[in-house]
């Protein structure tokens, strides 16, 4: 195919050629004003000297047509692997490029979205249609491009993206107009809550599409922490509220699921998790002393040192059988409320301590039943042993004896001694990685401990010859800790060294008060770049595999393997985000990575509404693929680009230029003389002319 042009060369800058046919007009100007018989002649002249010095060519050019391209951009996002929407993408996909392939004048480009999501980029996201439209157009010659074909499920989240659309742009669009789909929604939820006081979580039920005859009512199983709480059935398009409250500080995680109905589209959406941050408003803390002694002060201090705890110090400054003189009015101004403290308002304590109390006729048994009693509830008690514990006054003699992890033996030690941490101790959380707090030289000793007789619980410290020294246990719903010593406070003081008191004892005194991260045994996950981190705290030496349950509903199991004394993890590679269910033996947790939503399947149904409009900007149409597979037609610019049954594309009458040649239209002499004889010409004619008129 060739192609003629005309093409210029000019000897002078443009400027410089305009000056002077400039100056040319103005002396045809004045040649028509004097009247010259020769001015056409004269204006030949000066024509024929200015195309010289633009130096005229013709342009002959050798092109070869080039195809069109029809772009062809199939969304692969997760949505559209519902149902049987990959066999309508491939029916639809395979149908156009064989469509495609007849075509001698067009080329098929076919691309995936995946090929452009950004590294990291996941479901939370949604369908990024739009941007990978931009870039798949951005990469193809633009005098070549006839016309997109979007094969997807219509559910697009950048529609503001959308690029300018300067050929037809048409949809195809997969799923069923009948699919119909249950969605479980979080309306309002607090980021945070006080322990003890109730919130309310507000939730929304809601079926999308095409809702089937005889479905059964919307139940909602709620669960805090992998601890089933309630099932409540709800409406549909209903908000209920649920109240709530968290027992625990940290970390809580509300897991509330929607039953997957036979037919429904996806379970994806049926089911949110909810992480709360458990505060404590004020910790209310039961301190009982006994005779006094320096290590009262000690525990005094601890306490107090903390702005967020509430001590009530009950102390025996004078047993009843001490006879001093001293009137008992001038010994305390109130009367103390002990039936008040243990028995009506016992339940309000988070903590309750006996150091080196002893039976003295001041508290009645049945205050010690009472605080039995509220251990077995779901309380937590710590003992700190002192003398009296040897004695027949032990508090190992009162009801306190149901719940006590040992028995004393009345049998006391008095010999300087350093605690050392038991093979228990190096798993339990209390005391795990506690030497690592040890000064040089080691923990100073302690000085006096009571034989004990573990029944039951963990040993976690042990004296001289494996004696127990620091016991825990769980009582029915509650925690109790027994410290066979009252001679920690000399670490505090710095006794020869001195140790990690205050370490210890604020472990030993979260763990009581059930702090998550203290907890023997636990399973735990974190989300990583790579994918999760599973970690199990337990005090076992073998483990079974993890499973995980992948937001897909696809199950892998994977081996833990030890980190540390008490502490198994192992990383999980995916890629995937949303929620992930991990179990292992009667432990069980959720975690999510990325988005604790996806807004992928917030909702899945497929959609020709919303690209609709997008598309009608570049006369596109968009169709369903279950009502038939369309054809393709070439359309000048300007016509209708879809019809009944077909999608249209515009050629582009693209070409590439292999040869170009050019010649002038006259050689430069040859105009040189054809002005001369215009010149010559018109003087010889205006010449003639004024003869003439002087020879009547």
């Amino acid at each position: 195919m060739s192609a003629l042009s005309l093409q210029f060369a000019p000897g002078f800058p443009w400027l410089v050629i305009a000056v002077l046919a400039a100056l040319a007009a103005v002396t045809l100007a004045v040649a028509l004003w004097r009247g010259l018989a020769g001015w056409s002649l004269r204006a030949v002249a000066a024509l024929v000297l200015l195309a010289a010095l633009s130096g005229p060519s013709l342009q002959q050019e050798e092109r070869d047509p080039l195809t069109d391209i029809l772009l062809v951009l199939e969304d692969d996002s997760p949505s559209q692997f519902l149902s049987d929407r990959p066999a309508q993408n491939q029916q639809a996909r395979e149908d156009i490029l064989v469509q495609i392939a007849a075509r001698p004048s067009l080329d098929a480009v076919w691309r995936q979205l995946s090929e452009f999501a950004p590294e990291g980029e996941g479901e939370a996201e949604g369908t990024r249609l739009m941007t990978a439209l931009k870039k798949a157009m951005a990469e193809l010659p633009a005098n070549r491009l006839a016309g997109v074909v979007l094969i997807t499920d219509g559910v697009v989240h950048d529609l503001q993206n959308a690029p300018g659309l300067p050929v037809p742009v048409h949809a195809m669009i997969s799923g069923r107009a009948q699919d119909w789909d249950r969605r479980v929604s979080v309306t309002d939820a607090p980021a945070f809550a006080i322990l003890g006081e109730q919130i309310e979580l507000r939730l929304k039920v809601e079926t999308l599409g095409n809702l089937p005859d005889g479905l059964p009512p919307a139940v909602l199983s709620v669960s805090h922490d992998g601890v089933p709480l309630a099932d409540v059935p709800v409406g549909d398009g209903a908000e209920i509220v649920m109240p709530l409250t968290l027992e625990h500080a940290g970390r809580n995680l509300i897991h509330v699921t929607l039953p997957v109905e036979d037919g429904e589209l996806t379970g994806r959406n049926n089911e949110v998790v909810i992480e709360l941050n458990g505060v404590r408003d004020r910790l209310q803390v039961l301190l009982i002393s006994g005779t006094p002694h320096p290590g009262t002060r000690t525990w005094r201090n601890l306490l107090k040192s903390d702005s967020a705890v509430d001590l009530v110090h009950f102390t025996i400054l004078r047993p009843p059988e001490k006879q001093d003189g001293v009137p008992v009015s001038e010994l305390s101004l109130i009367a103390f409320p002990t039936q008040e403290l243990f028995v009506e308002k016992i339940d309000e304590f988070d903590l309750i301590i006996f150091d080196r109390y002893q039976l003295r006729g001041i508290l009645p048994g049945g205050y010690l039943a009472s605080v039995r009693n509220y251990v077995q509830r779901g309380g937590a008690v710590l003992i700190a042993a002192g003398p009296s514990m040897a004695s027949a006054d032990s508090i190992g003699r009162t009801a306190l004896a149901d719940i006590m992890p040992a028995t004393p033996t009345g049998r006391l030690f008095e010999q300087p001694y350093k605690p050392v941490v038991t093979d228990d101790g190096q798993r339990h959380p209390v005391t795990r990685d506690l030497s690592r707090h040890a000064p040089e030289g080691g923990w100073g000793p302690w000085m006096r401990h009571i034989e004990v007789l573990p029944q039951r619980g963990h040993v976690i410290l042990s004296a001289p010859d494996d004696a127990p020294l620091l016991m825990v246990d769980h009582s029915d719903d509650g925690r109790v800790a027994l410290l066979a010593s009252d001679h920690a406070w000399l670490w505090a003081r710095g006794h020869e060294g001195g140790g990690p008191q205050l370490e210890l004892l604020r472990r030993l005194a979260h763990w009581l008060m059930r702090e998550p991260e203290l907890e023997e045994e636990a399973l735990s996950a974190i989300a990583t770049e790579d994918g999760l981190v599973i970690r199990r705290n337990t005090m076992l030496l073998e483990l079974p595999e993890v499973t995980v349950t992948a937001p897909s509903g696809e199950g892998d199991t994977t081996a833990l393997s030890q980190a540390a004394p008490g502490v198994f993890e192992a990383p999980f590679a995916t890629d995937a985000t949303g929620l992930f269910h991990i179990e292992q033996g009667e432990l069980s947790t959720v975690v999510v990575r990325g988005a604790a939503t996806s807004v992928e399947f917030s909702n899945p149904l497929a959609r020709r509404d919303l690209l609709q409009p997008v598309l009608a900007t570049s006369r596109g149409a968009v169709m369903r693929i279950e009502d038939g597979l369309p054809s393709l037609r070439a359309v000048r610019v300007g016509q209708p680009a879809s019809g009944r049954g077909w999608l249209g594309y515009t050629p582009r009458d693209a070409y590439v230029t292999t040869a170009i040649r050019l010649r002038p239209l006259a050689p430069p002499w040859a105009m040189l003389v054809l002005a001369g004889f215009a010149l010559v010409f018109a003087w010889l004619w205006e010449g003639r002319g004024g003869a003439a008129r002087r020879d009547p």
